[in-house]
């Protein structure tokens, strides 16, 4: 068992990684040389988790640090990282640089299954320019809010959870830089939200955007723009007969960091960012339809909204979860060929640090990629035993794509597509029905996620279907080692589908 925590002064090569995975994978190649510890613990979720001092330190102490990155790390977890790594150590972004080792890379592209139009942030461009890295802050500011209501723009997570970034009910306040109306992104990344208006009409709202380079630098003024909405009132009303009606697909709010512009980027068909085109803030009148009307929820998360009950215009986050990403799919190492990949890369960055321990490291990693090579015969072998007919996956989390592309399964369904509010019993009628109509026999939950996922099994035990266990990017006291991860999901998939 690797160390938890990093020494100063030790004869082993001392790795950290971003999460568990990455860390069993180092302790494959490294063996005794190496003394590993991860920042994200077992059990915790790297997409929400946030680092603490012990893990501040074992940065400190690093010889060389493993992320995965691709954007599936909590932004604070590389930003510590990458804040507290010594001049000498060397850092690795194992899914962008896997591809030189044949790593097979996914485009990860949005399903937008709403009658509304989807309107998420995006940080256009890598911001070079400006010195920027992937610890840099792209700022982006809401200065004033020109309506008849309350206007609020929140982020909801798998679980309930809310983050409000945007909240027009207590004025703007320059003096602090806007700091309770702000949202952080990573450069080059993109998120989901939810906005919601308190009352029907035109609405503008004004942000100006900024770029952060590091913890220590002032902040870079970009650019600042004012877009219209016209909620539950004819687009026309907005005075601006040329506009582009903005009223389906996907849609983000843009700082371009490459023009220092803040901009519209729409797709109507919901692409990935090669498929939007650019839009001008005058241009544009984004579509709140009187269809969208609903209801604010249940719950203390959502007081913000008012009281439960209450009407709301709301366009609602189109992909459950909190969620900023990239443009490409980051859970590689679901596709055994892409683990074999990144073994390769950590088996070179080692020997690149410690090359007096060459031998060890080519001689473990051989033996790791000979047992991969066997995992991925009996993942394939396992999956190919089940009918196509049962190929399908439900499940809560977008984190099987690699899985599903790289051994023939298909991607059924979420449990809801708006994580704003409870599954509609439209959603609920949706998803029973695909569960009918495939003749689906179980839904997966992660063990990590299983116990607060009500709605996917209350509908799973309305449905008389099993829920079965699948491990995402978490080890627990059952799985605690990648290939163990691997046929586990296999087994499991086989149990529960194969009948």
């Amino acid at each position: 068992m690797a160390k938890p925590v990093l020494a100063a002064e030790d004869d082993s090569l001392q790795v950290l990684t971003t999460t568990g995975l990455l860390r069993d994978m180092v302790e494959q190649v490294g063996g005794t040389h190496v003394d590993v510890a991860s920042l994200v613990p077992d059990g915790a979720d790297p997409h929400t988790y946030e680092p603490t001092l012990r893990d501040a330190r074992n940065a400190v102490y690093a010889d060389v640090a493993f992320s995965n990155y691709a954007l599936l790390e909590e932004h604070n977890i590389i930003k510590t990282l990458d804040a507290n790594l010594g001049p000498d150590a060397v850092s690795v972004s194992l899914a962008e640089e896997a591809v030189k080792y044949a790593a097979e890379i996914i485009p990860l592209v949005e399903n937008v299954n709403l009658d509304t139009l989807w309107l998420g942030m995006r940080a256009h461009g890598a911001g070079e320019r400006f010195g920027a890295t992937r610890s840099s802050n792209v700022l982006v500011s809401m200065t004033d809010a020109e309506g008849p209501g309350d206007v609020f723009a929140y982020l909801t997570g798998t679980f309930g959870d809310t983050d409000v970034y945007f909240d027009s009910t207590d004025g703007f306040d320059s003096s602090d830089g806007y700091r309770h109306d702000t949202m952080s992104l990573p450069a080059d990344a993109h998120t989901h939200m939810s906005w919601a208006f308190s009352e029907p009409g035109i609405y503008r709202l004004t942000f100006s955007s900024r770029i952060q380079v590091d913890d220590v630098s002032r902040p870079h003024d970009l650019a600042t723009s004012t877009f219209t909405f016209a909620v539950g009132v004819d687009p026309a009303e907005a005075g601006r007969s040329d506009a582009v009606v903005l009223d389906d697909g996907h849609a983000d709010i843009t700082v371009d960091l490459d023009r220092e512009a803040l901009v519209i980027r729409h797709d109507p068909a919901g692409g990935d960012d090669h498929t939007q085109r650019t839009l001008g803030a005058d241009d544009v009148v984004i579509d709140v339809p009187p269809r969208a009307l609903s209801e604010v929820p249940a719950g203390a998360a959502f007081g913000f909204l008012g009281r439960p009950g209450r009407q709301i215009y709301q366009l609602p986050q189109a992909v459950l979860g909190k969620h900023v990403h990239g443009e490409i799919d980051p859970h590689l190492w679901q596709n055994a060929r892409n683990g074999m990949a990144y073994v390769q890369l950590i088996r070179d960055t080692l020997i690149g640090v410690d090359p007096a321990n060459a031998r060890v490291y080519r001689d473990n990693a051989a033996a790791y990629l000979t047992e991969l090579a066997e995992v991925d015969t009996y993942v394939r072998t396992t999956i190919a035993d089940i009918p196509p007919s049962r190929r399908y996956l439900v499940t809560s989390h977008d984190a099987f794509g690699y899985l599903a592309e790289a051994y023939d399964i298909e991607i059924a369904g979420f449990v809801s597509p708006n994580p704003a509010t409870e599954p509609s019993l439209a959603d609920r009628r949706k998803l029973t029905e695909t569960l009918r109509t495939l003749g689906i026999p179980a839904v997966f939950l992660e063990p990590n996620h299983a116990a607060r996922a009500s709605a996917l099994t209350e509908l799973a035990a309305e449905q008389d279907v099993e829920v079965c266990l699948i491990y995402g990017d978490a080890f627990d006291d059952t799985v605690t080692s990648y290939t163990q991860l691997l046929r586990f999901n296999a087994d499991s998939l086989h149990r529960c589908l194969a009948g």
